[in-house]
């Protein structure tokens, strides 16, 4: 059994899965975090974090849903930031010059709609980005949620449409504390200068997938798979293709009984 889909739905397959005793992976949520350490490349790790967050308006399991950014580069990288998300542009998804797709329905959108609205109603503060949409189809303007608390329900939720939740990390110790303070474990990204520090802290990501100066990527020759509330087991590539195999040992002896 492989899915891919919603936790509910996982819950559902797996188990009946379980029930007949077959083997199953699951491709689920996520929340990925995007760390932004105090010496990235601010021009550099914003543009990603526009694009990382709202490609396919943010309708993928490892959009960078979570942006945890130190202090010290804090206002600098925000400011970047709201730039360019306010640049994007919404409309035909046909269309090339289109940076900005609608949700997958009506539906879709009141969630996420719906999901701002309790944020702010458990202390978030939301700031709607200035990306004009239009008025027919299911679109979204971009939403920056911030002064989120553990105590807020959309701290530990996955937002399916362009909603980014925007943290503050006092060093590299906190970022990587609120990366891993999570029910999902997919993806993540590290943004700093110093590649070695990078590698180091992806180590401490507790997720399926790490990468450095880039989002969570999809690739044909990568493997692709998450812990936790992301799911288990592995999709594409040597691992993927392992997954479904049955492996057999046939053991031969000599005429002594040695192997």
């Amino acid at each position: 059994m492989a899915l891919t889909g919603s936790e509910g739905a996982g819950v559902v397959v797996a188990s009946q899965a379980g029930k007949a005793l077959k083997k199953s992976t699951m491709e689920l949520g996520g929340a990925d975090a995007f760390l932004v350490l105090e010496d990235a490349d601010l021009d550099k790790a914003a543009r990603w974090a526009v694009f990382g967050r709202h490609w396919n308006a943010g309708q993928l399991c490892c959009s960078s849903k979570r942006l945890i950014v130190t202090e010290a580069i804090y206002d600098a990288f925000i400011e970047r930031y709201i730039a360019g998300v306010a640049a994007l542009k919404a409309g035909d998804p046909l269309d090339p010059e289109t940076s900005l797709a609608p949700l997958s329905s009506p539906g879709a959108a009141d969630d996420v709609r719906r999901q701002v609205e309790e944020a702010v109603a458990h202390g978030a503060s939301a700031t709607v980005i200035a990306s004009e949409v239009p008025a027919r189809g299911a679109f979204e303007r971009p939403v920056m949620l911030t002064n989120l608390t553990k105590e807020n329900p959309a701290y530990y939720q996955e937002f399916f449409g362009p909603i980014s939740l925007v943290f503050k990390a006092q060093d590299e110790a906190e970022a990587i504390q609120i990366a891993n303070d999570s029910p999902f474990g997919l993806g993540g990204s590290v943004f700093t200068q110093d590649i070695e520090r990078g590698k180091k802290v992806a180590r401490q990501i507790s997720t399926g997938m790490a990468y450095i100066n880039h989002p969570t990527a999809v690739k044909a020759d990568l493997p692709f798979g998450g812990i936790r509330r992301s799911g288990y087991g592995r999709e594409l590539i040597g691992l993927g293709l392992k997954e479904f195999f049955n492996y057999k040992l046939i053991g031969v002896t000599d005429i002594d009984g040695n192997f």
